[in-house]
């Protein structure tokens, strides 16, 4: 892996696809088998594959959701508690990933 650049970050699909794909999907296998992997996959499919992964400066990230969540969530399986606990933990893993992906974490 080349060394993080905030500025590549910006076209981060052309620099860091890779990184990402990877980030986003360790996330995905860290919870699978963890969470109902019904809920998990739509939130993985409707929700996440539209998000957009943003560098917050000092080696944070956070995850940009779509901005009609409210309106995709109604489509998913399980009640909105549910939805919401296992999205929360789908975007904190992610974030973390992608700290550890681009080696801000230990």
């Amino acid at each position: 892996m080349s060394e993080f650049d905030p500025e590549k970050f910006e076209e981060k699909y052309v620099h860091y696809f890779e990184e990402l794909e990877t980030a986003y999907s360790n996330a995905y296998q860290y919870l699978h088998g963890q969470r109902d992997s019904e809920i998990l996959r739509a939130i993985d499919r409707q929700i996440l594959s539209e998000s957009e992964p943003v560098y917050e400066g000092d080696g944070e990230f956070r995850v940009a959701l779509p901005d009609d969540l409210a309106e995709r969530a109604r489509s998913l399986p399980g009640g909105e508690e549910q939805f919401q606990a296992v999205l929360e933990e789908f975007t904190d893993r992610i974030e973390y990933e992608l700290r550890r992906v681009f080696e801000f974490e230990d």
